[in-house]
Formats: structure tokens, sequence, C-alpha cells
């Protein structure tokens, strides 16, 4: 996992290429902003964009296999070499990769003059060979535990090629769309169970001694092996019965399983609070995901995949983030003003979005919904242009 100290090696190119983190976390949030951003009013009809997909396709598309992978890369380029001993992929290698993900969001935002064979051929390509750069490293390093985070990231991996020949198809890729979140999620639900309950001992250990969080056990185990279950049926049959009623046990175990980290004793390390909080938009996500297929007359699957996304995986990444960049080149592990803000905006954007889909608010929705689209944006941004300088310049000694 990413520790708390970590002294990356020194190198002589650019400080932007010396660590994965560094460029990827920079563009992947400048993106999402930019973005969502654009998201509404490409919705509404009120500017087009040259692609060959849905506008909802888009939206998704990017955040899933755009946004996400950039961050997921940063987080695993820098993570890996701590795992296996090896050194981090930087310098050109770096450069490579980056580049390859910059050619895919052009690619797919002019798809409609590419075609979608070249728009899937580039635009598949970044995953295709980050895959491969992390299989490497792994097997390399013989590092077999993490061998799991490699198969979650292939499955993200052949959602995205699914994408391409779900459209070619049939004209739009929602079982794509939903293998790419569930991917995600139980990403972030092992990689999270691991870095939560971790930081959070390590902390109240040093300044609130008491209770701790309970190491990882059966508990775990069962919570995450129910989970694949209850993704894969959703994935494939979003409209059956028994995925519904397994989607709430879901929702439950990882509730308990968030209970059982300590967070309500981290009110204090906003850099800690906002990872249990985000963590607990997973089970809000799996329930209201459950509701709706078990009660669609009173609830709506958007509510569920936007609890996911913009609360479990917006505010996890967001704070993963502003720890790794923080503690990777330098700076002490506390919550300065940039980040405060850009917590409470994607969570508060949130939480505005999962209320308007389950439809409290009337006339009112749309200017809500921009409302979340902003706060979403402004999160993004507080981080690309605070940690800018932390991200660009070598690591303060």
């Amino acid at each position: 996992m990413l520790h708390d100290k970590v002294r990356p090696r020194p190198s002589d190119g650019p400080a932007i290429l010396s660590y994965g983190f560094r460029p990827f976390f920079f563009f992947g949030a400048l993106y999402a902003a930019l973005n969502i951003l654009l998201w509404l009013p490409f919705y509404f009809a009120e500017t087009s964009l040259p692609i060959v997909v849905s506008a909802v396709d888009w939206h998704v598309h990017e955040l899933i296999f755009g946004v996400m992978p950039a961050i997921i890369a940063g987080f695993l380029l820098t993570a890996i070499p701590n795992w296996t001993g090896r050194l981090p992929v930087k310098g050109t290698p770096l450069l490579l990769l980056v580049s390859i993900w910059f050619a895919g969001r052009i690619a797919f935002n002019l798809s409609a003059y590419l075609g979608l064979a070249a728009t899937a051929f580039v635009d598949c390509a970044f995953l295709v060979t980050f895959f491969a750069a992390a299989a490497t490293e792994i097997v390399a390093g013989k590092n077999w535990r993490n061998l799991r985070v490699l198969v979650i990231v292939g499955a993200l991996t052949l959602g995205h090629i699914g994408y391409y020949f779900e459209i070619a198809m049939t004209g739009e890729a929602d079982i794509a769309r939903r293998v790419g979140i569930a991917a995600i999620t139980l990403l972030i639900m092992l990689i999270g169970g691991r870095i939560i309950p971790s930081f959070t001992r390590n902390w109240l250990a040093r300044m609130n001694p008491g209770r701790l969080p309970t190491p990882f056990g059966n508990t775990d185990k069962a919570t995450l092996a129910v989970s694949v279950v209850s993704l894969a049926g959703w994935s494939f049959w979003p409209e059956n019965q028994f995925v519904g009623y397994l989607l709430l046990i879901t929702a439950f175990a990882n509730l308990y399983r968030l209970s059982r980290w300590a967070g309500d004793r981290t009110a204090h390390s906003y850099i800690l609070l906002v990872l249990h909080l985000a963590y607990l938009f997973l089970p809000i996500g799996f329930a209201l995901l459950g509701a709706g297929i078990l009660w669609p007359e009173h609830f709506v699957e958007v509510a569920g995949i936007h609890a996911i996304g913009m609360g479990g995986f917006g505010a996890m990444v967001l704070g993963v983030m502003v720890r790794a960049t923080r503690g990777h080149t330098g700076h002490d592990l506390s919550t300065d003003l940039g980040a405060k803000l850009a917590f409470t905006l994607v969570l508060g954007a949130a939480a505005l979005r999962v209320l308007v889909a389950l439809q409290l608010f009337g006339s009112f929705e749309q200017v809500l919904l921009r409302i979340s689209q902003l706060g979403w944006c402004a999160a993004f941004l507080c981080f690309a242009i605070g940690y800018a300088p932390k991200l660009w310049q070598p690591r303060r000694m």
C-alpha cells in the first residue's frame, strides 16, 4: 500500500515525470473538472461535440474509462514500487504512458471524424498498456498478493474494450458502463480496505489513543466476496429481483465493515475523515441500486450510480490524491485550505446529486443539478490548481 512516509528516488529529469502520481493526478483532476463542466450543457443540447456516441455514453465513458484510469494509474504506479521494491516507472516511459492517455481523450472527443474503430484502437491503448506495465512489475517483483489488484484492472480494461463492441453492436454501452463502475468500486473496496484502517490506526496511535480499527479478517473477506457477486449480477442482470436483495445485503455488509474502522474518532483529521465518508457512499449506493430494482416506482438506478460515482469515487480519489501528493513531496499530512475546500465541495456535490436523483425538489431540480455540477468541478480544480506547485516542482527537502 502507499505508506504514510515514502521518499521517492531522485530523478535527473523534470519533477513532473519523476513519479507516476505527479502527471496523472494533475491531468486527471484537471480533466475531471473540465469534462463535467461540459456535461450538462452537452446533455441539455446547449452545445455539441463531434462524437459518435450518445451524451450519456460520452459522460460515463470519460469518467469511468478516462478520468478514473488516469488517477488509478497515478496511484498504482506510485504504490507498486513500494510493494515490489523495484524502480518506479518515470522519465520517458512515464511520458509515453501520459501521451497515450492524452491521445485517447483527443480521439474519443473527435470520434465523429476518426470513426469508431480508429477511436477504439487509440482510446483502449492506455488501459492495455498500463495493465501490461503493472503486470510486468508485479510479476517481476513476485508480488503475488497484489494479483487481485491486477485482476480488477484487467476487468476494467476488458470493460473498456467491451464498451466499443457494445456500441458497435447495439448503439449503447449499458453493460460496459456497469462493468466499469463495478471494477472501480471493487478496486476502491480492496485498496480502501487497506489504506483507510491503516492510516486511521497510525494517526490514532499517535494522536488519540483508544479504540483502533479492526484488522483485516474474515468479515472483510466475506464482504468483498458478496460485493463481487452482487456487482457482477448488477452488471449483467440489472433488473433481477435476487440481485436487488443481494445488493441490499452488500450495503449492510459494507456499512458494518466501515463501522469497524473507527471513523467516528477521526473528526479532527479531515484528511482521514474524508476517506471514511467516501467509503460510506458505497453502501448508500448499493442500497439505492438494490432499492431501484425492488421498488422502481420509488427509487431510480441513477441515484445509486451517483452515490457510488460522485461520492465513493470522487471523494476517495481526492482524499488519496491529497494525501499521496503531500506525503511524496515532503509535506506534512495535514489538510490545507484548498484540500478542505475540495473535500467539502465534492461531498456536498455528491450528496446533492443523489438527492436530486431521488426527485425531492420538483421544479428546482435543474438548478440544483447545475450547483452539483459546479461543486464537482470546483473541487477538482481546487486540487489541480492548489497542488500544481507540489506536483510540478521537485520534492521539498
